[in-house]
Parts: structure tokens; sequence; C-alpha cells
């Protein structure tokens, strides 16, 4: 059974138990979330720490427009002066980030991750797509998944 990730105070970085990564908890909206902060995730922080849409969309391939609609953002949201610092921006990047991080070197590459992360349908999950759970605020249920995965549980 894998041990809890350690508590850690708000904006603190804590060296997550389970799998030896970085992990930060923030408190967004009255809920605690748990941000990876590894090598792939931090490639794309500017130096206020906050993930950049522009080195996303950039590395991917994508337009501003394409990177919102994938992680379930509005169009502008991410084109606004100031929207794309706002929590939820950073949230949803951030889960969606983590998540292509984690499947990368199994899927192939980055490019492969973002193509399974977009159109596979998960069948444990309701035949839904890692990019609609997200979308729809259950990127912790595509992490418990992939958790699963890790420990050799089946699809």
């Amino acid at each position: 059974m894998a041990k809890a990730q350690p508590k850690a105070r708000i904006g603190r970085v804590a060296r997550s138990a389970r799998d030896g990564r970085l992990a930060e908890k923030r408190e967004v909206d009255g809920h605690s979330l748990c941000l990876a902060a590894s090598v792939f995730v931090t490639r794309f922080m500017d130096q206020g720490g906050m993930v950049d849409p522009g080195r996303v969309a950039d590395a991917f391939r994508m337009t501003r427009a394409q990177l919102a609609e994938t992680a379930g953002l509005g169009v502008s949201t991410l084109s606004k002066a100031g929207h794309p610092t706002a929590p939820r921006s950073q949230m949803r990047l951030t889960e969606m980030l983590e998540i292509i991080s984690r499947v990368r070197d199994w899927a192939g590459g980055e490019a492969q991750a973002m193509a399974w992360y977009r159109s596979q349908p998960i069948p444990a999950l309701d035949g839904r797509t890692p990019e609609a759970l997200v979308k729809s605020g259950k990127a912790s249920a595509v992490r418990d998944y992939l958790d699963h995965l890790a420990l050799s549980g089946f699809a």
C-alpha cells in the first residue's frame, strides 16, 4: 500500500513519499490541491513559478486557443493579460501537464502523451478521456487511475 503524501503548508514544497517527486500543496477555492513540480512541469514555469501558457502552447505546437480548449478553459482566458495567472487557469494547466508527464515515458514521448491525453477513452472511468475528466474537474480520478496502473493494476 502506497504511503500518503506528507502534509505541507500552503505554498510550501514537500517531497512525495509515494514517488519521490516534488509536490506543492495549494489551497484553491477551498480545496487542497497537490501540484506536481516535476522537472517536466517546472520547465513550463516562468520566474514567478506560474505555468506560462505560451511555453506550453509552443512545446505542443498548439495555438493558445487550442491549449485553452484542451485544458477546459475559455479561449479568452489564456489571451487576456492577468487571466493566465488566475488560480483556475494555473490549476488546469498544471493538472494537464502533470498527467502528460506521468504517461510520456510509456506513451513514447510528449507528442504521443498529448495524443493519449486528448483521445484515449479510459473504460474504468466511464469511457471518458483524460482531457474530458480534467475539464470537468476530475483530474484526481485520472491520477488515481495512473497510480493503480503504476502499482501493476489492471486497466
